[in-house]
């Protein structure tokens, strides 16, 4: 398993989840994504998004005004962006 970082510190809504998107696109099934964030909507969008994704969020954190997610890339996922089952 692999955990590739993502650091999206300093951008706005829609970037962090519209990036996040695509960032779990280009990882393996069982890999992790590590998402670094600075804005307050990514706390409410990204987990959202993962809903969507049918992937899984492991842990968030804070770190200061840093929110970071760590997101398991799961089998199930669809590409299109709906949940699975």
């Amino acid at each position: 398993m692999a955990t590739t970082k993502l650091d999206l510190v300093g951008l706005k809504c829609p970037l962090p989840a519209l990036k996040t998107r695509k960032a779990l696109g280009g990882i393996q099934p069982g890999d992790r994504l590590e998402v670094h964030c600075t804005d307050p909507l990514a706390a409410i969008d990204i987990p959202n998004l993962i809903g969507e994704t049918g992937d899984r969020i492991e842990n968030t954190a804070r770190d200061g005004d840093r929110i970071i997610f760590l997101i398991e890339r799961r089998a199930a996922a669809m590409a299109n962006g709906a949940p699975a089952g």
